[in-house]
């Protein structure tokens, strides 16, 4: 949604000033000189106090943002994942200068040290009140005592200094989401805005090449297990799995009857939406507002989603597609099955989905909402 957020501001004739961390992959940008340099702490020791202090605050962020806020003076700074390359020390610069702060919550770091309110593989709501030193407790840092002691080493010390009680307004983009975070936030703090999808740029598709379509990682809490063993227990549709993980390899040699495809981006991820029957979507996680559910909407294609987190917000039960239980094969099985039996259901819920998609969850209402919250900001 940053991009998207992005371009339609440009579009609108609005400055976009960006401030980002140095990386390969970066938009060119007339502020570059301004990024911080590159940090990547993926599997990288973090033992030495200076790295690991980093990770918490960083007096180069806070350097160069200062240095750019009085050099462009926008009317308002937006956040988006900045909690570690960049970190949360420069909505305490930004505020010290007048300038109001809204981020966008992309996942529950505020209340969950690492990010996913998951704890051995599982769902978990135990540090939601500030009990962050569950995170110590239980090593929910993949089970590393001192990754998990840094992490919650963090959250107490951002609590402590109220960074992320500065920010004036988080976006929540699922009532899930917000639900969360309110029980460290005011009220008035936390804004719903659901993500949008363009359905000008995507065209319903009619095509029905009758297979299942499952689009994402394949990790555990991404249920795709689960998936496959409804396939395996049905028998009577075809699987394709598009996306790679770190349970690929193992899920290919279990699963022989499923395609596994790989990656896919571009037209080759266009025409294989285009042509499924139905999308599923197995989380077995707390997602917040998946963009997957979104997509296959605007595509006009049935769901077959978990009921968690967010997701129901989305995936009307019985109308746009069907909910099952988190981690039961059996009701998956059923629900897909009884789907992949009836092209015309399928046609209908695909048809009331798109309609939901362009009436509810629209790129253009998406930046509408997200524009009267730049202006709230600004007025006030």
């Amino acid at each position: 949604m940053m991009f998207q957020e992005r371009d339609y501001l440009l579009r609108s004739g609005e400055e976009v000033i960006e401030f980002s961390m140095h990386d390969e992959r970066n938009c060119d940008s007339a502020y570059e000189a301004h990024f911080v340099s590159r940090k990547d702490y993926e599997g990288r020791s973090l033992s030495k106090i200076g790295p690991a202090l980093s990770l918490i605050h960083s007096r180069e962020a806070v350097r160069k943002i200062a240095a750019l806020i009085d050099k462009t003076r926008p009317d308002v700074m937006h956040c988006h994942n900045v909690y570690h390359q960049i970190t949360p020390s420069i909505i305490r610069a930004a505020k010290s200068r007048g300038i109001p702060v809204v981020l966008t919550l992309h996942d529950f770091k505020p209340v969950c040290p690492v990010y996913l309110r998951l704890r051995e593989g599982r769902p978990c709501s135990l540090c939601l009140d500030g009990d962050f030193h569950q995170v110590l407790m239980n090593r929910c840092a993949g089970g590393a005592i001192g990754a998990s002691a840094l992490l919650y080493a963090e959250a107490v010390i951002q609590r402590w200094l109220g960074s992320y009680e500065k920010v004036d307004r988080f976006l929540a983009p699922s009532r899930f989401m917000r639900d969360a975070v309110l029980h460290r936030f005011r009220s008035e703090q936390v804004v719903l805005l659901y993500n949008g999808v363009d359905t000008a740029e995507v065209e319903a598709s009619t095509r029905d090449e009758e297979y299942v379509l499952y689009i994402g990682r394949l990790s555990k809490e991404k249920g795709v297990d689960t998936l496959l063993r409804a396939h395996e227990a049905a028998g009577t549709w075809d699987l394709v799995v598009a996306g790679t993980g770190p349970l690929a390899r193992g899920m290919q040699m279990r699963y022989r009857k499923a395609r596994f495809v790989g990656h896919l981006s571009g037209q080759a991820l266009k025409a294989m939406i285009g042509g499924a029957s139905v999308i599923v979507v197995p989380s077995e996680c707390y997602e917040n507002c998946p963009m997957s559910v979104l997509e296959a909407m605007a595509y006009a294609k049935p769901i077959v989603a978990s009921r968690i987190g967010g997701i129901p917000e989305l995936v009307v039960d019985g109308e746009t597609g069907v909910l099952f239980e988190p981690g039961d094969a059996v009701e998956l099985q059923r629900r897909v099955s009884r789907l992949m039996g009836d092209a015309s259901l399928r046609a209908r819920m695909g048809a009331a989905g798109r309609i939901r998609a362009e009436k509810q969850f629209s790129i253009e209402k998406h930046n509408a909402n997200l524009m009267d919250t730049y202006r709230s900001m600004v007025s006030a």
